[in-house]
């Protein structure tokens, strides 16, 4: 593979930008603004939403370094499933009322496509494993980050060990080391994930403690880790729509609270007391 082909789909229509005629210049840069029409519709279709002819359409993918249409239709698709936001934007937005009424259904429609593949038994087996763990780590990088944190701080209510990363200043070979296999390990993996979270899984795994993976729907199945759940992050527009992903983390924790019954709910009265005396109610 050249290095020119091993660069993403846009990296390869801005580069070509300079270089091509006005007509193909201009579907360039429709696409570059809205590379997910490249990935939804024929060359036909393209053309037409451009206002440029078909022929233009199958000069410029060869300009851009494409066999022919649907080789770089299927670049752009890859990519619209791991990649760039600007494939989640559309060419000619509706109303704010439509855009507000698509917004709803779209993450209603997320939330249902995400709860059919995660069963009651999986999210019970998932909360009696924290709740018995050792020690549970929640890993979280870049968008998954606040998730991370977020699922650390509700759990904290019933699980006493149970640790955010990373946290500044230090390695991830730090924490690593001390996982155990009685352990519990939460790996988020939204996108864009870091090259490092299949090393995160194997070593875990490895060690004999049971691993849950939480990602977008772009991510293929992991075999190896005890549970994957894929979350629906489909929108109307230029963001990822983390609604089914908070939906999984807050289901997760009130099950493992309810799960965690007397010892639970005992823990639970001991922080709300402590808060009262320390006035942080």
């Amino acid at each position: 593979m050249t290095s020119s082909e091993k660069r993403s789909f846009l990296a390869r229509v801005r580069a070509a930008l300079p270089d091509l005629h006005p007509a193909e210049r201009r579907l360039g840069e429709f696409v570059c603004d809205f590379p997910g029409e490249l990935a939804s519709y024929s060359a036909q279709e393209l053309a037409q939403l451009a206002n440029v002819s078909k022929a233009t359409v199958s000069r410029f993918v060869r300009r851009v370094g494409y066999e022919n249409y649907e080789a770089a239709r299927l670049h752009a698709r890859i990519e619209r499933r791991t990649g760039s936001r600007l494939f989640l934007g559309g060419h000619g937005e509706n109303s704010e009322e439509a855009s507000l009424a698509s917004s709803i259904a779209q993450n209603k429609e997320n939330l249902d496509r995400t709860f059919v593949t995660i069963s009651q038994v999986e999210v019970d087996d998932v909360a009696s494993s924290l709740l018995s763990a050792r020690k549970t780590w929640v890993f979280g990088f870049r968008a998954s980050h606040p998730f991370a944190s977020y699922l650390q701080w509700q759990l904290i209510q019933v699980i006493e060990n149970i640790v955010a990363l990373p946290r500044g200043g230090e390695t991830l070979g730090e924490h690593l080391v001390s996982v155990k296999p009685e352990d519990c390990v939460i790996v988020f993996g939204l996108r864009r994930r870091i090259p490092q979270l299949s090393q995160i899984i194997d070593h875990s795994v490895q060690t004999g403690a049971k691993v849950l993976y939480l990602t977008d729907e772009g991510e293929d199945f992991n075999k190896s880790a005890t549970w994957h759940f894929r979350c629906q992050t489909q929108a109307t527009g230029p963001l990822f729509s983390h609604v089914s992903v908070m939906a999984v983390c807050h289901y997760l924790c009130m099950r493992t609270i309810e799960l965690a019954k007397a010892d639970g709910r005992s823990r639970l009265r001991s922080i709300e007391t402590l808060n009262e005396k320390l006035g942080e109610l």
